[in-house]
């Protein structure tokens, strides 16, 4: 599976909505479902299905769909432009 479909299941998945919402547009805060609490689920899945431990700064950062594809680059995981 390429990680565009790895990313995009895992924000439906941990935020409980259709993979047809997961968006480069889609961000924190802008539908109910993205809270603080489902934040950190994701952060979960992102961490598990990349193999990946993010630092406390880019969980921070990571408000959009586009900013965790740039944040999972630091981490040596490529997606197609």
């Amino acid at each position: 599976m390429k990680n565009e479909q790895i990313l995009i299941n895992a924000f439906s998945t941990s935020l409980g909505i259709e993979a047809a919402m997961v968006t480069q547009d889609l961000t924190y805060n802008t539908i109910p479902q993205w809270d603080s609490t489902a934040h950190m689920i994701l952060i979960a899945e992102l961490e598990d299905q990349f193999k990946v431990m993010l630092d406390t700064d880019d969980i921070i950062d990571m408000g959009s769909v586009a900013k965790a594809k740039e944040i999972l680059a630091k981490y040596d995981i490529e997606f197609d432009a």
